[in-house]
């Protein structure tokens, strides 16, 4: 195991054939064993930990961005360098000291995380219900029953309602649609989050300082990210929100293993 998250990355990126987006990177210092963590936020982490190696020293730093939030090591053979700068939209070779000093790209997407096509029965829906999901398999859950944000209600793939919940949070609102007309009309749902995840995981209020062409772009982000119209090939511009999995609430799995030990005893009953 590494000894920091700044090891742990060198050491991905030395395994990779490929530079990798900072996402890539935790899910794979978590899944490798390279480094642990209890925080809920290892992509978030990880991107920090570039940020700060390239913005403040740069000179000294062993990661050069080759895209949008993609890295790779510095000290690669100039060619390789060349090609990586090549082949991932930059201008041209010349580039290369400017990235390596430049200062990591911070977005003014006004959405902060996001889940995509969540099952409906995997949350004990309750007025304050919890809906859990995590950045990585390894990383902490989040409980995201109390986001804010827009949220779109599926039957299996197909749209049938788009929603916000801004007074009210997700959780309630969701809540609300499971004993309303729509009840018995969706199974699925994706959400899009305004409040931040904090690393011990809890959400708080971000202060966003967007102009009008970065709202216009994370709403086209969104769009294309909910959609997925077949025309468009990327997510958009400004979407450089944490995309999380759904994790099954923990009531769940304990419902299922009382059923399970509960359906044990009755065979061992039934063989006596």
């Amino acid at each position: 195991m590494e000894k920091s998250w700044k090891d742990a990355i060198r050491k991905v990126l030395s395994e990779s054939e490929r530079p990798l987006h900072y996402t890539e990177i935790a899910e794979k210092i978590l899944s490798n064993g390279y480094y642990e963590t209890d925080g809920a936020t290892p992509a978030a982490t990880v991107n920090a930990q570039l940020a700060v190696s390239i913005k403040h020293n740069s000179s000294k730093s062993p990661f050069i961005r080759v895209g949008k939030g993609i890295f790779t090591l510095k000290d690669l053979p100039i060619t390789d360098i060349n090609h990586l700068l090549s082949t991932t939209s930059t201008t041209g070779t010349d580039e290369l000291q400017s990235l390596i000093d430049a200062d990591v790209e911070t977005s003014e997407s006004i959405i902060q995380s996001f889940g995509m096509y969540w099952q409906r029965e995997l949350v004990v829906w309750r007025n304050d219900p919890k809906m859990y999901g995590k950045q990585q398999a390894q990383s902490k859950p989040v409980d995201f029953g109390k986001q804010k944000g827009i949220y779109i209600l599926y039957d299996h793939h197909t749209v049938v309602y788009v929603g916000r919940s801004i007074d009210r949070p997700l959780g309630k609102r969701l809540y609300e649609h499971t004993i309303d007309r729509l009840g018995s009309r969706w199974n699925r749902f994706s959400w899009f989050g305004l409040l931040n995840v904090t690393d011990d995981g809890n959400l708080n209020e971000v202060n966003l300082n967007t102009s009008l062409a970065s709202i216009i772009a994370s709403l086209e982000a969104l769009l294309i990210e909910a959609l997925e119209p077949p025309q468009n090939r990327k997510r958009g511009d400004d979407f450089s929100a944490i995309e999380y999995i759904q994790d099954v609430d923990p009531e769940l799995k304990e419902r299922e293993i009382q059923n399970t030990l509960r359906t044990i005893e009755q065979k061992m009953r039934g063989n006596v």
